[in-house]
C-alpha cells in the first residue's frame, strides 16, 4: 500500500512586504499624457511586466485611459497579452531569428523590423498562417541600437513593399527612439528629428502607405511636440514617474506615481552609542538610540548600493537605512525621530510612493545610488506580492 504525500498547505500569512499599485493613478496619466499628445495616439509602453507593476491589470488600466495601443518589447510579453483578453493595436518590437512569429501573426501583433531577416522570417509565417503581417520599419536615427542605419534603408524598405506587393505583409509604420529626449534642448534630438523626417520621405517616396510614424518617448511626450507626429510611446510617465526629474516632479506634469513599496516593522530594540549595524558594522550608532529592523532588502529589490542612504518612511516618520541593504532586511537607526520610543513592530513603512504624501520616491531611491527611477520600480522582486488598488470588473 502506498501513501500519497499531503498537499502542503497554502501559508495564510502574507510577506512581509507589497506593492501596492494604483490603477486609478495609472488611469489618470494615460489621460494626461493623451492630453499632451495633441492629435497623436498615445500607446502606453507595458514592457518588462509594466516596468515592474503587472503587465496584465496595468495594460488594462491603460487602455481605460485612453492608451489606443499597447507597445511591449518582446514577443512573449505581447501573447500573454493576447491571452488575457487585449484586442487593441499592439505592437512588439525586440525580436531575435526564431521567434513564433506565426503566433504573433495569429494574435494580430504588428512586429517591427529593423533587418531583412525579420522580412524573411515574418513573411514566412505569414505565408504559413494566411496572414497579412502588420509591420513597423525601424530606422536608426543616432541611437545605435535597433533600427537599420541611413546607408541600407532604402534597401530595406523596398524589400518590404516587394513583400507588401505579394500580399504577406502591410508596411504600416516607420519609428524610431531618441537619444537624449530627457535633455530637449540637446543638439542630437534636432539631429534625430530631420534624419526621420527624412527616412519617413524616403519611404513614402518609394510607396508606402503609413498608417503611423512614431518617435516620441516619455520625455519627449512631454517637452518635444515637434516629435509627436502620430503615435507617442510613453513609458515610464504611464506609472507616475517623470522622465525629465531636472526639469520637473511628476505633480508638475500632472502624473501620479502609480507604485506604493511598503512594509513594516519587525523588530525595534535600544542599543548604546556605539553599537556596530549589521555587516562590516559600516554604521556604528553616535548616541544611546532605537533601531529597528524592516524585512526588505536587496532580494526584494533595494538596492544594496544604498546602504546608509536609502530613504524611508517609519510610522509616519522620516529616516534613512543605517548599515547594508542585506538581502532580506534593512535596519533604521531613529535616533533624532520624535518619540522613537513610540515606534512597534507592525508600525508602517514606505520605501517609495508618492511625495505629494511626504513619502520618499523611487527618484530619491535613484539620486543615493546613481540610477534611474525606471531601474527602481522594475526591480521589485517577485516575492514582493503587487497589490491592485482601483481595479474594475
Amino acid at each position: 500500500m502506498t501513501s500519497t504525500p499531503a498537499t502542503p498547505p497554502t501559508p495564510s500569512t502574507p510577506p512581509p512586504a507589497q506593492a501596492q499599485v494604483d490603477l486609478d493613478a495609472l488611469r489618470s496619466n494615460v489621460a494626461a499624457l493623451d492630453a499632451r499628445s495633441g492629435s497623436a495616439q498615445v500607446m502606453a509602453v507595458v514592457k518588462a511586466d509594466a516596468y515592474g507593476h503587472g503587465l496584465l491589470p496595468c495594460a488594462r488600466a491603460a487602455r481605460e485611459g485612453g492608451a489606443s495601443w499597447l507597445g511591449v518589447a518582446q514577443l512573449h510579453e505581447a501573447l500573454t497579452l493576447r491571452r488575457g483578453g487585449d484586442q487593441g493595436r499592439l505592437l512588439s518590437w525586440l525580436h531575435v531569428p526564431g521567434d513564433d512569429f506565426a503566433a504573433a501573426l495569429t494574435g494580430d501583433v504588428d512586429l517591427s523590423v529593423s533587418d531583412h531577416w525579420a522580412l524573411d522570417e515574418i513573411a514566412a509565417a505569414a505565408r504559413a498562417t494566411d496572414r497579412v503581417a502588420r509591420v513597423h520599419l525601424k530606422i536608426d536615427t543616432g541611437l545605435s541600437r535597433g533600427g537599420v542605419t541611413a546607408d541600407g534603408w532604402a534597401d530595406l524598405v523596398g524589400a518590404a513593399l516587394r513583400l507588401q506587393a505579394e500580399g504577406v505583409l502591410r508596411v504600416v509604420g516607420v519609428w524610431s527612439h531618441m537619444v537624449w529626449a530627457d535633455e530637449p534642448d540637446h543638439p542630437t534630438s534636432a539631429r534625430q528629428l530631420v534624419a526621420f523626417r527624412e527616412a519617413v520621405a524616403v519611404a513614402e517616396r518609394l510607396g508606402a502607405d503609413l498608417e503611423v510614424r512614431h518617435l516620441a518617448n516619455s520625455a519627449a511626450t512631454l517637452t518635444t511636440p515637434a516629435a509627436h507626429f502620430d503615435l507617442v510611446r510613453p513609458g515610464i510617465a504611464v506609472y507616475g514617474l517623470s522622465p525629465v526629474p531636472q526639469l520637473g516632479g511628476p505633480a508638475d506634469y500632472g502624473l501620479r506615481p502609480v507604485m506604493t513599496l511598503r512594509g513594516q516593522v519587525a523588530l525595534v530594540k535600544q542599543v548604546p552609542a556605539g553599537t556596530g549595524v549589521s555587516y562590516g558594522h559600516q554604521y556604528t550608532t553616535a548616541h544611546d538610540t532605537t533601531l529597528a529592523l524592516v524585512p526588505l532588502g536587496y532580494a526584494d529589490g533595494l538596492p544594496r548600493a544604498a546602504s546608509n542612504a536609502g530613504p524611508l518612511l517609519v510610522a509616519g516618520r522620516r529616516t534613512r537605512v543605517a548599515g547594508r541593504v542585506c538581502m532580506d532586511q534593512v535596519v533604521v537607526d531613529l535616533d533624532g525621530l520624535p518619540d522613537p520610543g513610540g515606534v512597534r513592530a507592525g508600525d508602517d513603512v514606505v520605501v517609495f510612493g508618492d511625495a505629494t504624501r511626504g513619502e520618499p520616491t523611487a527618484q530619491e531611491w535613484a539620486d543615493v545610488v546613481g540610477t534611474i527611477g525606471y531601474e527602481i520600480v522594475t526591480r521589485v522582486g517577485v516575492r514582493v506580492p503587487r497589490t491592485y488598488l482601483g481595479a474594475r470588473a
